[in-house]
């Protein structure tokens, strides 16, 4: 199988990546395109529920548990102390699609834009020390970079400019 299309969302605590990647799938679902996310948590998640059955199941060491219903399927994997899987290795568990759009990772060697909002934890720019940011989404005027600067709110615009720069065909029917 050949590797998707993939474009990601890079930016600080609170710079509006969430908001824009989730604008950008409804936008290309839209559109017709089949797409998959991958976000990266600098923190510790659970996507379960404290007492459910497949809560007990990990708790009792189970090293994947997939809860399956008639709507979706989620396959848990406790590391117990592996180390994190590395990015190609998550890429290579989806499933086929058109694109997958990254939300974090953001020292990954891939193309990205990077979200910048007024209110976000950190306001250093990445765009100077990443060759792979291929334009700026910002909720402010942005005039000390040569790349592409879009209104972070544009998420047509913002769409466009991500089929241009992967390269998305017309949509598939993967």
């Amino acid at each position: 199988m050949t590797r998707p299309k993939i474009f990601g969302i890079a930016g600080w605590k609170n710079s509006g990546k969430t908001g824009l990647a989730v604008r950008l799938v409804t936008e290309l679902v839209a559109r017709g395109y089949l797409v998959s996310t991958i976000k990266h948590a600098h923190h510790d998640f659970d996507i379960d529920k404290v007492g459910a059955d497949s809560y007990r199941h990990r708790q009792a060491g189970a090293h994947e548990v997939t809860i399956v219903s008639g709507t979706r399927y989620a396959i848990m994997h406790e590391l117990r102390g592996a180390p994190e899987p590395s990015f190609d290795e998550i890429l290579a568990r989806l499933a086929p699609c058109d694109l997958v759009l990254i939300e974090g990772y953001k020292r990954e060697p891939i193309p990205k834009i990077e979200a910048r909002r007024l209110e976000a934890a950190n306001r250093v720019a990445l765009a100077p020390e990443d060759p792979h940011i291929a334009a700026i989404a910002a909720d402010h005027p942005v005039n000390d970079t040569a790349l592409p600067v879009f209104d972070l709110d544009d998420t047509k615009s913002i769409a466009d400019f991500v089929v241009a720069v992967t390269g998305l065909a017309n949509p598939s029917t993967v």
